[in-house]
């Protein structure tokens, strides 16, 4: 089988309205593409200048015109979106940092809660502690069936940790989600490297659309969506600054690929040896 996605990469603010009419762009080239899914970065929804900021923007899903305008969206163009929002936490102090995929129907199908959290002090770089406003995710959750392959969802800050990609997997994924909203210097850095390395260890498309440029006065994105077939080799990219329109990036998944590379290079893994992951 083979399915044509996209990834989106836009410059999120602090205003919801201006955020979904980027999507909407975003959604319209998806579809002149025609891509079968498209994936959003993190934080679509928002990217605030502080942690109270954060907070005190977030919605519920029944309630956020941001997610309604989406889901109103994926329903029209009978178009699967994968995006990037936040939720209000259980602690109403925090949010949480989740991505939902929203079905062809408009229907939210599946969630999943970031579970690492970007608490980090780079030299001569950014000092941030996404923990003052986030809580915490819990779980892993199973790949689910898409119309593109079985989708395993993670999150920016995830991609520096093998064992959610690993785990995933294991329990079946055909593609691994990075959506992202990764800083300059640790996208310059890390970026395409995490991204090849998960790709080939688990012989899975990753596939990560990523916030880029200035969101507020504080916040500079790295950008550089791409998505990275099973073989490790980048497939798409968007290399756009953030100025002008958001852009999207195409590339076909093929699951029989998926199955020649792991027939290929069959990766038999000695839990006699280590711990299964």
């Amino acid at each position: 089988m083979m399915a044509r996605i996209a990834v989106g990469q836009l410059t999120s603010t602090a205003s919801m309205a201006h955020n979904l009419a980027q999507c909407r762009v975003l959604v319209r080239k998806a579809v002149q593409a025609g891509a079968k899914a498209l994936f959003l970065p993190e934080a679509t929804d928002y990217i605030a200048s502080s942690p109270a900021e954060t907070v005190s923007l977030v919605k519920s899903v029944a309630t956020s015109e941001f997610v309604l305008g989406l889901r109103d969206e994926a329903r029209r163009e009978r178009l699967p979106i994968h995006v990037g929002v936040h939720e209000p936490g259980v602690d109403l102090r925090k949010v949480k940092n989740t991505v939902l995929w929203i079905d062809d129907q408009g229907e939210i199908a599946q969630r999943y809660q970031k579970v690492h959290l970007f608490d980090v002090d780079i030299r001569d770089g950014p000092s941030l502690r996404e923990s003052n406003s986030v809580e915490p995710g819990t779980q892993i959750l199973p790949p689910f069936q898409t119309p593109v392959g079985k989708v395993g969802s993670a999150i920016c800050f995830d991609l520096r940790f093998a064992e959610i990609g690993l785990t995933l997997r294991r329990l079946g994924a055909d593609l691994i989600t990075f959506p992202s909203a990764f800083t300059v210097p640790t996208g310059q850095a890390h970026w395409e490297t995490l991204l090849r390395a998960r790709a080939i260890e688990t012989q899975c498309y990753v596939v990560a659309a990523a916030q880029v440029g200035n969101h507020n006065e504080k916040r500079v994105s790295y950008g550089h969506s791409m998505i990275v077939d099973p073989w490790g080799t980048v497939v798409a990219e968007v290399k756009g600054d953030g100025d002008g329109e958001p852009e999207v990036a195409t590339a076909d998944v093929d699951l029989g690929m998926i199955e020649q590379v792991r027939a290929s290079v069959p990766l038999r893994r000695r839990t006699d040896v280590y711990p299964e992951v």
